[in-house]
């Protein structure tokens, strides 16, 4: 019996890609990216569920983790790396993990992804406990580094979610929570690293940000927690205080420097020579 096509490996509409001029290519490639949306759209339920889940775990203490390869892995490292700049959370509460370690963020490790016992091995590494949420995203649904890691997390007591863009797909079958979104097929067929990869991206946004925002890492819609790691955040940061204080550049500068967050000046005002003029930053 032949294997059923997967939506995201199949050729779709046969189009002659190599003979076409770069104006119609660029359209073609954003017509289809248009799509996107929508589907994330239809899935909103599922995203509700799993984002629920995300943010009662950190709101008790556990932690989430992401698990793929290739671009997922990748995505869900970059959505975990920046949390802690972004709002001022440990490096710990999101974690990323990617099939063949640190390294395959840059370069691709052959074979990584075939392991169905690593993600696993990758997790217990990272100190992984019953409660902590692991959610394997996998734009096919089937690599077995994710689908062996969430059948294992879960038979450890773990929350369990996914990304995936196939209905039915094996990872929906160790989710808790899955998250299925059907992009249908790649302009380049197979390429899972632009529709599919665009849809996980804006899963992966849409779970980590309601989150911070519940947790109460934001404020009106400021990042307060954000840290103080460039020329740009302070500059940033220096805008939020005299908005919210309506105070001169120079003044909300100096508040912001000699109390090292958002946060501190606004909740504590009087110690940097300020006052409150609002319980909340203008939009």
């Amino acid at each position: 019996m032949e294997k059923e096509e997967k939506i995201t490996e199949s050729a779709g509409e046969e189009r002659p890609l190599d003979l076409l001029p770069l104006k119609t290519l660029l359209r073609l490639i954003n017509e289809e990216d248009k799509t996107v949306p929508m589907a994330v759209e239809e899935a909103l339920p599922q995203i509700e569920a799993l984002a629920e889940a995300y943010f009662q775990a950190l709101l008790r203490g556990c932690r989430v983790f992401y698990i793929g390869a290739g671009t997922s892995g990748r995505l869900g490292i970059v959505d975990a790396s920046e949390l802690p700049p972004t709002y001022g959370v440990p490096q710990d509460w999101v974690v990323g993990l990617i099939a063949g370690g640190d390294g395959a963020i840059r370069k691709a490790v052959e074979f990584a992804e075939d392991s169905p016992t690593q993600a696993w091995e990758d997790l217990k590494a990272r100190d992984v406990r019953p409660g902590d949420v692991v959610i394997g995203i996998a734009a096919s649904g089937s690599t077995p580094y994710v689908v062996g890691g969430l059948q294992a997390a879960r038979q450890h007591g773990c929350i369990t979610g996914c990304i995936t863009c196939n209905p039915g797909a094996p990872v929906t079958q160790h989710s808790d929570f899955p998250v299925v979104v059907v992009v249908g097929p790649e302009i380049v067929a197979g390429s899972t690293r632009m529709k599919a990869g665009t849809a996980q991206k804006l899963v992966l946004n849409m779970l980590s940000t309601t989150a911070m925002i519940r947790l109460g890492r934001v404020q009106g819609n400021w990042m307060v927690d954000m840290q103080l790691s460039n020329t740009k955040l302070i500059d940033r940061g220096t805008r939020m205080i005299m908005r919210f204080f309506k105070v001169g550049e120079e003044r909300a500068r100096e508040a912001l420097l000699k109390a090292g967050s958002v946060r501190e000046v606004i909740s504590h005002p009087e110690v940097y020579g300020l006052t409150e003029n609002s319980r909340r930053p203008a939009s």
